[in-house]
């Protein structure tokens, strides 16, 4: 079932030099899409995953040194590439460096979560992923407040755009 969703396909994911969305890139590449988008703020990150693409013998990707909350950006990258799914793992995760700088786990959570879920949409993006967490569950921090946002908006941009299909995953 898997292989029916990404093989021969476009796929783009988010955070893909993270912790979470250099596994799914490794896994995605697996499954052999037609081409990856690796989207990723840290570009030393994307380079990582650069080498450990080349080395798994895997060479249809494009690396995207790019921030979620470059609107203009996200918009064009949808609309060379037309991504059949987007796996949207960008997020700020750690508890205690959200608890410092809330104003950037909104940014980046909230906001960067409605960009790319929007945009997907209007590119007619089949699937959308939201890789979320356990601590959206009953938030008692910054992230997981931030994170439990994010699921209610890609619940929202759903009822907007019924023609995608969107899901939250939460990893804990």
């Amino acid at each position: 079932e898997i292989s029916a969703q990404l093989n021969g396909r476009c796929v783009l994911v988010t955070g893909a030099g993270g912790s979470i969305g250099s596994e799914l890139c490794q896994q995605i590449a697996a499954f052999h899409p037609d081409k990856l988008i690796l989207v990723d703020h840290d570009e030393s990150s994307l380079y990582v995953m650069h080498e450990r693409l080349q080395t798994s013998g895997f060479r249809r990707y494009v690396l995207c040194p790019t921030s979620i909350l470059r609107e203009n950006k996200l918009d064009t990258l949808f609309r060379i590439h037309r991504p059949h799914v987007v796996y949207h793992a960008a997020a700020y995760k750690h508890v205690p460096l959200m608890e410092l700088s809330p104003d950037e786990a909104v940014l980046n959570n909230i906001q960067g979560t409605l960009l790319v879920a929007e945009t997907a949409a209007r590119y007619g993006c089949e699937r959308f992923v939201c890789i979320s967490t356990d601590k959206a569950v009953q938030p008692v921090n910054v992230m997981g407040a931030t994170k439990r946002a994010a699921e209610l908006i890609v619940r929202m941009v759903a009822a907007r755009y019924p023609e995608t299909l969107f899901a939250c995953v939460r990893f804990g």
